[in-house]
Protein backbone atom coordinates (compact mmCIF):
# COMPACT_ATOMS: atom_id res chain seq x y z
CA UNK A 1 0.00 0.00 0.00
CA UNK A 2 0.81 3.41 -0.45
CA UNK A 3 0.83 4.87 3.22
CA UNK A 4 1.24 8.70 2.68
CA UNK A 5 -1.68 8.31 -0.75
CA UNK A 6 -3.86 6.60 1.64
CA UNK A 7 -3.41 9.17 4.19
CA UNK A 8 -3.56 12.15 2.12
CA UNK A 9 -6.75 10.55 0.59
CA UNK A 10 -8.33 10.10 4.09
CA UNK A 11 -7.26 13.49 5.25
CA UNK A 12 -10.81 15.06 3.95
CA UNK A 13 -12.47 12.20 5.88
CA UNK A 14 -10.99 12.93 9.25
CA UNK A 15 -11.87 16.95 9.02
CA UNK A 16 -15.55 16.25 8.19
CA UNK A 17 -15.62 13.72 11.21
CA UNK A 18 -14.05 16.04 13.57
CA UNK A 19 -16.75 19.40 12.22
CA UNK A 20 -19.31 16.74 12.82
CA UNK A 21 -18.34 16.14 15.99
CA UNK A 22 -17.24 19.77 17.40
CA UNK A 23 -20.86 20.96 16.62
CA UNK A 24 -22.56 19.01 19.05
CA UNK A 25 -19.83 19.38 21.68
CA UNK A 26 -18.85 22.33 24.32
CA UNK A 27 -16.83 25.37 22.85
CA UNK A 28 -14.23 24.12 25.16
CA UNK A 29 -13.10 21.35 22.72
CA UNK A 30 -11.38 22.61 19.48
CA UNK A 31 -11.94 21.22 16.50
CA UNK A 32 -7.89 21.10 15.74
CA UNK A 33 -6.90 19.07 18.48
CA UNK A 34 -9.88 16.37 17.43
CA UNK A 35 -8.58 16.75 13.55
CA UNK A 36 -4.67 16.01 14.85
CA UNK A 37 -6.32 13.42 17.20
CA UNK A 38 -7.66 11.44 13.80
CA UNK A 39 -4.53 12.00 11.59
CA UNK A 40 -2.36 10.21 14.23
CA UNK A 41 -4.85 8.11 14.20
CA UNK A 42 -5.02 7.45 10.80
CA UNK A 43 -1.49 7.29 10.43
CA UNK A 44 -1.19 4.14 12.93
CA UNK A 45 -4.12 2.66 11.46
CA UNK A 46 -2.69 2.47 7.53
CA UNK A 47 0.26 0.82 9.31
CA UNK A 48 -1.05 -1.86 11.53
CA UNK A 49 -3.76 -2.54 8.75
CA UNK A 50 -3.89 -6.29 7.87
CA UNK A 51 -5.61 -6.90 4.12
CA UNK A 52 -5.71 -10.85 5.29
CA UNK A 53 -7.74 -10.29 8.15
CA UNK A 54 -10.77 -9.83 5.50
CA UNK A 55 -11.59 -5.98 6.82
CA UNK A 56 -12.42 -3.06 4.81
CA UNK A 57 -9.62 -0.90 4.62
CA UNK A 58 -11.44 2.46 4.55
CA UNK A 59 -13.61 0.90 7.50
CA UNK A 60 -11.09 -0.19 9.32
CA UNK A 61 -9.47 3.46 9.23
CA UNK A 62 -12.95 5.38 9.96
CA UNK A 63 -13.27 3.33 13.24
CA UNK A 64 -9.93 3.99 14.47
CA UNK A 65 -10.37 7.89 13.89
CA UNK A 66 -13.55 8.04 15.34
CA UNK A 67 -12.28 6.07 18.16
CA UNK A 68 -9.14 8.38 18.61
CA UNK A 69 -11.48 11.22 18.58
CA UNK A 70 -13.65 9.26 21.44
CA UNK A 71 -10.30 8.44 23.41
CA UNK A 72 -10.05 12.39 23.52
CA UNK A 73 -12.74 13.46 24.49
CA UNK A 74 -13.12 10.80 27.29
CA UNK A 75 -9.58 11.73 28.61
CA UNK A 76 -10.41 15.46 28.65
CA UNK A 77 -13.67 15.31 30.51
CA UNK A 78 -15.13 18.29 29.69
CA UNK A 79 -18.30 16.90 31.42
CA UNK A 80 -18.70 17.66 35.27
CA UNK A 81 -19.77 14.81 37.61
CA UNK A 82 -23.04 16.28 39.29
CA UNK A 83 -24.08 16.90 35.27
CA UNK A 84 -22.80 13.27 34.92
CA UNK A 85 -25.61 12.17 37.62
CA UNK A 86 -28.10 14.51 36.32
CA UNK A 87 -27.81 12.69 33.02
CA UNK A 88 -27.99 9.07 33.96
CA UNK A 89 -31.19 10.78 36.24
CA UNK A 90 -33.26 12.34 33.31
CA UNK A 91 -32.12 8.90 31.19
CA UNK A 92 -33.72 6.93 33.84
CA UNK A 93 -37.18 8.65 33.78
CA UNK A 94 -37.52 9.39 30.31
CA UNK A 95 -36.68 5.63 30.00
CA UNK A 96 -39.25 4.99 33.00
CA UNK A 97 -41.70 7.63 32.34
CA UNK A 98 -42.27 6.48 28.54
CA UNK A 99 -43.63 2.84 29.56
CA UNK A 100 -46.05 4.54 31.96
CA UNK A 101 -47.44 7.17 29.89
CA UNK A 102 -47.27 6.09 26.59
CA UNK A 103 -45.21 9.02 24.88
CA UNK A 104 -42.33 11.08 25.60
CA UNK A 105 -42.37 13.01 28.96
CA UNK A 106 -42.66 16.42 29.36
CA UNK A 107 -39.66 18.84 30.85
CA UNK A 108 -42.08 19.04 33.86
CA UNK A 109 -42.81 15.32 34.20
CA UNK A 110 -39.50 14.72 34.49
CA UNK A 111 -38.68 17.20 36.79
CA UNK A 112 -41.17 16.04 39.40
CA UNK A 113 -39.90 12.32 38.95
CA UNK A 114 -36.26 13.21 39.76
CA UNK A 115 -36.58 15.81 41.99
CA UNK A 116 -33.80 17.97 39.65
CA UNK A 117 -35.09 21.35 38.61
CA UNK A 118 -36.25 22.28 35.81
CA UNK A 119 -33.42 24.57 34.60
CA UNK A 120 -31.19 21.31 35.33
CA UNK A 121 -33.53 18.45 33.47
CA UNK A 122 -33.30 20.71 30.63
CA UNK A 123 -29.24 21.20 30.90
CA UNK A 124 -29.18 17.55 31.42
CA UNK A 125 -31.21 16.67 28.12
CA UNK A 126 -29.11 18.75 26.10
CA UNK A 127 -25.74 17.37 27.09
CA UNK A 128 -27.61 14.28 26.23
CA UNK A 129 -27.97 15.60 22.44
CA UNK A 130 -24.63 16.00 22.61
CA UNK A 131 -23.81 12.72 23.84
CA UNK A 132 -25.96 10.57 21.49
CA UNK A 133 -24.02 13.05 18.41
CA UNK A 134 -21.07 10.75 19.63
CA UNK A 135 -22.02 7.54 17.76
CA UNK A 136 -23.86 4.58 18.56
CA UNK A 137 -20.22 2.58 19.64
CA UNK A 138 -19.74 5.59 21.66
CA UNK A 139 -23.10 5.26 23.60
CA UNK A 140 -22.21 1.88 24.15
CA UNK A 141 -18.39 2.59 24.90
CA UNK A 142 -18.70 1.82 28.43
CA UNK A 143 -19.86 -1.59 27.82
CA UNK A 144 -17.03 -2.38 25.87
CA UNK A 145 -14.54 -0.39 28.42
CA UNK A 146 -16.53 -2.74 31.16
CA UNK A 147 -14.67 -5.63 29.81
CA UNK A 148 -11.46 -4.36 28.94
CA UNK A 149 -11.79 -6.24 25.75
CA UNK A 150 -10.87 -4.58 22.17
CA UNK A 151 -14.05 -6.08 20.47
CA UNK A 152 -13.49 -4.50 17.24
CA UNK A 153 -10.26 -6.07 16.14
CA UNK A 154 -8.79 -8.95 18.40
CA UNK A 155 -8.84 -12.81 17.26
CA UNK A 156 -8.61 -14.24 20.87
CA UNK A 157 -11.28 -16.50 21.32
CA UNK A 158 -12.96 -14.73 24.37
CA UNK A 159 -12.94 -11.56 22.75
CA UNK A 160 -14.45 -12.62 19.53
CA UNK A 161 -17.08 -14.63 21.83
CA UNK A 162 -17.94 -11.35 23.15
CA UNK A 163 -17.92 -9.37 20.32
CA UNK A 164 -20.65 -12.00 18.90
CA UNK A 165 -22.86 -11.47 21.86
CA UNK A 166 -22.79 -7.94 21.83
CA UNK A 167 -23.40 -7.30 18.40
CA UNK A 168 -26.36 -10.03 18.80
CA UNK A 169 -27.91 -7.80 21.91
CA UNK A 170 -27.66 -4.78 20.16
CA UNK A 171 -29.10 -6.37 17.25
CA UNK A 172 -32.22 -7.89 19.26
CA UNK A 173 -32.59 -4.44 21.33
CA UNK A 174 -32.85 -2.66 17.97
CA UNK A 175 -35.47 -5.30 16.59
CA UNK A 176 -37.60 -4.39 19.75
CA UNK A 177 -37.67 -0.62 18.67
CA UNK A 178 -40.55 1.50 17.13
CA UNK A 179 -40.31 1.17 12.97
CA UNK A 180 -39.65 5.03 13.63
CA UNK A 181 -36.77 4.90 15.68
CA UNK A 182 -35.59 2.29 14.15
CA UNK A 183 -35.74 4.47 10.82
CA UNK A 184 -34.18 7.50 12.81
CA UNK A 185 -31.05 5.10 13.62
CA UNK A 186 -30.82 4.27 9.85
CA UNK A 187 -31.08 7.10 8.93
CA UNK A 188 -28.60 8.95 11.49
CA UNK A 189 -25.79 6.25 12.00
CA UNK A 190 -25.48 4.39 8.63
CA UNK A 191 -26.71 7.46 6.08
CA UNK A 192 -25.19 9.90 8.53
CA UNK A 193 -27.82 12.42 8.22
CA UNK A 194 -28.20 15.55 10.18
CA UNK A 195 -31.97 16.03 12.55
CA UNK A 196 -32.59 19.24 10.40
CA UNK A 197 -31.98 16.41 7.21
CA UNK A 198 -33.98 13.31 9.24
CA UNK A 199 -36.86 16.13 10.56
CA UNK A 200 -37.36 16.79 6.57
CA UNK A 201 -37.33 13.09 5.34
CA UNK A 202 -40.26 12.49 8.66
CA UNK A 203 -41.70 16.01 8.39
CA UNK A 204 -41.51 16.69 12.00
CA UNK A 205 -39.59 19.00 14.12
CA UNK A 206 -35.50 18.70 14.62
CA UNK A 207 -36.05 18.56 18.78
CA UNK A 208 -38.76 15.91 17.91
CA UNK A 209 -36.14 14.14 15.54
CA UNK A 210 -33.47 14.23 18.94
CA UNK A 211 -36.34 12.74 21.16
CA UNK A 212 -36.80 10.06 19.18
CA UNK A 213 -32.54 9.48 18.98
CA UNK A 214 -32.05 9.59 22.88
CA UNK A 215 -35.33 7.33 23.61
CA UNK A 216 -34.20 4.53 21.09
CA UNK A 217 -30.78 4.92 22.44
CA UNK A 218 -31.68 4.60 25.73
CA UNK A 219 -33.64 1.62 25.35
CA UNK A 220 -30.69 0.27 23.16
CA UNK A 221 -27.94 0.91 26.41
CA UNK A 222 -30.55 -0.87 29.09
CA UNK A 223 -31.13 -3.63 26.59
CA UNK A 224 -27.32 -4.53 26.56
CA UNK A 225 -26.41 -3.31 29.97
CA UNK A 226 -29.17 -5.87 31.25
CA UNK A 227 -31.11 -3.14 33.34
CA UNK A 228 -34.46 -4.84 33.60
CA UNK A 229 -36.72 -1.81 32.71
CA UNK A 230 -33.82 0.67 33.61
CA UNK A 231 -34.35 -0.39 37.06
CA UNK A 232 -31.26 -1.40 37.79
CA UNK A 233 -28.13 0.91 39.39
Amino acid sequence: MDEEQIVKELLPTVKRIANDLVQHLPKNVEVEDLIQEGVLALISAVRRYDPRRGVNLKTFLVKRIKGAMYDYLRNIDWMPRNLRKNIKEVEKAIYELESKLGRHPTNEEISLYTNLSNEEVVRAKNEMVRKQFLRLDEYLYDTYDSYGLDVEDSTEPLQVAYREILLEQVTEAIKQLSEREQLVLSLRFEQELSLKEIGLILGVSESRVSQILSSALIKIKKHVLGEEDGKSN
